[in-house]
């Protein structure tokens, strides 16, 4: 199964075939409001803003995984973050990113890049300690916390896995490249 074989649900409960976004270059971010990774929001919101009118996409999936981070409707979601932090990409409903109930588009993820890329000491110590923590990050590859980001090019081929420590600015020159 490849990326663009998957369907995904809005907030709104309408199904997305990601067919409709073959040729465009998409960031795809587990996130949650409640969590110190959130004002990463207002990063992520920058790179859309920049590099929307030239095929850029965020998929944004809210996600309680972590430390209950993210309770809320998804309704409640959406609102604080356009009122927080401005935010114009959709957002899609909320999900699991490990474990047997565990979005499908997920789980290809993960066998794509099955390790995040982290940069730097304290980033590296920072994410163990995350990952012991982390309840529902039971096997290798599993999603280690809030806002861990897949970049997949125009042909639908994750390029990159980032760390949730990892700034979305950090990413802008990558994206650049492959838009």
């Amino acid at each position: 199964m490849a990326f663009y074989d998957h369907t995904i649900k809005t907030r709104k409960g309408e199904e997305i075939d990601l067919a409709t976004l073959k040729g465009k270059v998409v960031l795809v971010v587990n996130t949650a409001t409640g969590c110190g990774f959130t004002p990463q929001y207002e990063g992520i919101e920058k790179l859309y803003e920049k590099y929307h009118e030239q095929g850029f996409e965020v998929l944004d999936f809210p996600c309680n995984q972590f430390g209950n981070q993210a309770p809320g409707s998804d309704a409640e979601i959406h609102e604080f973050c356009t009122a927080r932090y401005k935010t114009q990409f959709e957002q899609m409903s909320k999900i699991d990113v490990n474990g047997e109930n565990e979005l499908p588009l997920y789980t290809f993820l993960k066998q794509e890049k099955s390790e995040d890329e982290i940069e730097g000491i304290k980033n590296k110590m920072a994410m163990k300690a995350v990952e012991k923590i982390s309840t529902s990050c039971k096997k290798p590859g599993d999603i280690k916390w809030n806002f861990t980001k897949f970049l997949v090019d125009k042909e639908g081929k994750v390029v990159a896995r980032y760390s949730p420590t990892c700034e979305p600015a950090k990413i802008d020159d990558a994206i650049a490249k492959l838009i």
